[in-house]
């Protein structure tokens, strides 16, 4: 099956760079270039594109926004472009509905593979570096440590293991450093990461980490859940 992309940036050298790259692929198809979020949000309406490449800062739309109307009108996912990783906008842009970042220097390969990865459903980034990013705009915003007790709640529909499961995924762990701690397969991580994001209603393992956060599974800054470490959650249920 083709991968339909639809690649947004203003700069044009970047964003013909970028389609003449995935264009060269057997499985990837550009079916449009624009220039600004709102003719990208026009395109992905018009031609239903299974991936949309969107730089953060464009002119008329930025790349937040056009992220936001996209995944609020289509079952297309974004990828977010920019120079650099500690950008501004990242957690607003993951809360708007992106599925990961590239850096703008991004190697051929890797752009390809990003590509194919979030077509199929999964989250671009490792979950140990939208961690980190999670953890710099925590720290540069002074987000309380504390959590909410309303968002916490949202944990309750979850086991014990698949609690802990979610430990896992916010401090950035793979399905196989999961298997590994808790001393099971990978196929049962595999269901059990598919449990929490579906009981949380979460779109991504980005997003997982998101809501450990939020919840204050974990606090910000620190690799364990919050007032404990890692050894102390419970290794039973689920």
């Amino acid at each position: 099956m083709t991968i339909r992309v639809v690649v947004a940036d203003d700069q044009e050298l970047v964003r013909s760079g970028f389609a003449m790259i995935l264009d060269a692929q057997e499985d990837i198809e550009v079916v449009a270039e624009a220039g600004d979020g709102a003719a990208a949000v026009s395109a992905v309406e018009r031609l239903s594109p299974d991936v949309a490449l969107l730089d953060i800062r464009m002119p008329v739309l930025d790349g937040i926004e056009a992220c936001r109307a996209i995944s609020a009108r289509s079952a297309c996912r974004t990828v977010m472009l920019t120079t650099f990783d500690s950008d501004e906008y990242v957690y607003e842009a993951l809360h708007a509905g992106a599925s990961g970042f590239l850096l703008k220097d991004v190697r051929r390969d890797d752009l390809v593979h990003a590509v194919r990865v979030v077509a199929a459903g999964e989250s671009l980034l490792a979950p140990s570096v939208a961690r980190r990013l999670i953890e710099e705009y925590t720290a540069a915003t002074a987000r309380p440590s504390a959590p909410d007790p309303l968002a916490a709640e949202r944990l309750g529909v979850l086991t014990a293991r698949e609690r802990e499961t979610l430990l896992h995924l916010g401090r950035g762990l793979s399905n196989a450093e999961i298997a590994a701690a808790l001393v099971v397969s990978g196929h049962t991580v595999k269901s059990h990461v598919g449990n929490v994001l579906s009981k949380l209603g979460l779109r991504d393992r980005i997003q997982a980490v998101i809501c450990a956060y939020e919840t204050g599974l974990i606090a910000a800054g620190s690799a364990g859940p919050s007032g404990a470490s890692a050894s102390g959650v419970s290794p039973s249920g689920g």
